[in-house]
């Protein structure tokens, strides 16, 4: 059983965050943050984050998702539609290096949160908002979720082409994570050009054009040059027999990629004699061009055996192979149990919990887990006499 840290130690310790973020994006984005050391304050409103109540869960409160999203942060509930609220909010931002949203820019105006209001209680303030798409373009203001923006920017479009099957969504929260993790950098910039200036900024972090780079970076193509010199697409990633590859009792991964890898793989299956001039495995040119034809050939040949034969013989030649997990093989997986990737903790409330170790290994500033996710206000009280308010203010203080 892990014991929490006594307290943060990691390379962000001294860093203040007011997180208004929920259900996933913001929060994943807040969590790394408070792995790393940062002081996260989530300012809940009183009916809490909607995450709290989403999947399996012990307590009303208290679901799965937000137990991992939300370690290592203190909860204050404040009714940010009345006036004692807001300024609480802004009483806390006053001492922060990063206020970071994720509602629409009007929202937050309506609130009295805007950039201006909370600049003008902390000029140093990185005010950082992530959300759908950017204020300045046709589609600003629109809702986004993660489904939203996946299909916007092509991707289960690109699963279908793949496959020949219909559209799929990639079956992860992937936009929102891949948008989290851009806003917590964004979020570390916007504090290291702060403490070099002296000055504060806003910062916004748009999940479609986050996630367009993220699909076009690999998919422009002939698109890149101009006039286009092809079609849009990363060939290799596109053609349908590129996916894990039936054995004869399971399913394998394999990436038998550069020159060397086929002179090996080829001398083990016994057909050196592809490599002769002019075959389509001669070269990385020529596999490319007839990708379809590789992978083909390649599925072929790995059909004739188990997975236990090909990790064995393929990992003797040094050619990149993997059993295919399952999700559940994570939890045993070897490597991951030597790292202390996996573990287990004491929730005051939700009793035995398992949960995902900060990744990195930080020689002098290790990362941790060094605070339970915390019950809906847990710390309001803390945390506004901290500020200077006290529970007589009529402000909710729950324990």
């Amino acid at each position: 059983m892990t014991m929490l840290a006594s307290e943060p130690c990691g390379p962000l310790k001294g860093i203040r965050i007011i997180d208004l973020t929920s259900v996933v994006m913001g929060p994943f984005a807040t969590q790394i943050l408070a792995d790393l050391g940062a002081d996260v304050i989530k300012v809940e409103s009183p009916a809490g984050d909607t995450t709290r109540n989403m999947g399996y869960r012990q307590h009303k409160g208290m679901g799965a998702n937000f137990l991992h999203l939300n370690r290592n942060k203190r909860s204050v509930v404040l009714d940010l539609k009345t006036t004692e609220g807001r300024e609480a909010c802004l009483a806390l931002a006053k001492t922060a290096d990063v206020f970071l949203y994720n509602v629409r820019p009007q929202a937050m105006a309506r609130l009295g949160l805007s950039y201006e209001a909370v600049k003008a209680v902390n000029p140093q303030i990185v005010y950082a908002g992530a959300y759908g798409f950017s204020d300045n373009g046709p589609y600003a203001g629109r809702p986004a979720y993660d489904d939203l923006i996946q299909g916007m920017t092509g991707i289960p479009a690109l699963y279908s082409q793949h496959t020949g099957l219909p559209p799929r969504y990639v079956p992860l929260t992937m936009a929102d994570r891949i948008v989290g993790l851009q806003a917590g950098i964004a979020c570390l910039a916007g504090v290291l050009e702060s403490r070099q200036s002296g000055q504060g900024q806003s910062i916004e972090i748009p999940m479609f054009e986050t996630m367009a780079q993220f699909v076009l970076n690999d998919h422009l193509g002939g698109a890149t040059f101009e006039p286009p010199k092809g079609e849009m697409g990363y060939s290799r990633l596109l053609v349908e027999p590129r996916k894990p590859y039936q054995a004869a009792d399971g399913y394998v991964c394999v990436i038998v990629h550069t020159d060397g890898h086929w002179q090996r793989f080829l001398d083990l299956v016994g057909r050196s004699d592809l490599l002769e001039p002019g075959s389509v495995f001669e070269s990385v040119e020529s596999r490319g061009r007839h990708v379809n034809q590789v992978y083909g050939f390649l599925a072929d040949m790995i059909l004739g055996n188990t997975v236990a034969y090909w990790v064995e013989t393929l990992s003797a030649a040094d050619i990149p192979v993997a059993p295919l997990n399952q999700v559940e093989d994570l939890l045993e997986d070897p490597h991951l149990q030597a790292m202390g990737q996996i573990v287990k903790m004491v929730h005051p409330t939700e009793g035995h919990l398992r949960t995902v170790a900060p990744v990195g290994n930080y020689s002098r500033t290790p990362p941790g887990i060094y605070r339970h996710a915390p019950n809906l206000g847990e710390h309001t009280e803390e945390i506004l006499r901290e500020a200077g308010f006290l529970p007589e203010s009529g402000l909710p203080c729950e324990k």
